[in-house]
């Protein structure tokens, strides 16, 4: 079992960078693949950008493909988001998710959620 907590939200203006990052708690981190979401008000969650066990893979959702960055440092167990160019869309709490054998874009594919962090772009 893991424990996630994610942190790093905050307020920004459109077109600034934010850096969330995810640490886990455990010592197998790297035996999970793990992965972002977001939802915002009144939306269901959707995925974002998620990343393989050893970290040499990676996958986006179109919307944040080339703004998004997902990286872990499985030493520090830690899974980071780094987020460049941002849009008031992209307003949301953002979730950190871990799973064993499953890295894609379902959400009920992971089995571990963070409790979120709030991400708020001004127009």
């Amino acid at each position: 079992q893991v424990q996630l907590v994610e942190s790093g939200g905050g307020l920004v203006q459109a077109g600034g960078s934010l850096r969330l990052s995810c640490v886990a708690s455990g010592r197998t981190f790297s035996s999970y693949a793990m992965g972002w979401f977001r939802q915002a008000p009144g939306k269901e969650r959707q995925f974002v950008a998620s990343i393989n066990w050893s970290g040499d893979s990676t996958y986006y959702a179109d919307s944040v493909k080339g703004r998004f960055t997902i990286s872990r440092d499985n030493a520090k167990n830690t899974v980071n988001l780094q987020m460049n160019s941002l849009k008031f869309e992209d307003t949301a709490v953002y979730y950190c998710a871990a799973d064993q054998s499953y890295w894609g874009e379902i959400v009920a594919g992971y089995d571990y959620w963070g409790q979120g962090t709030q991400v708020t772009v001004s127009s």
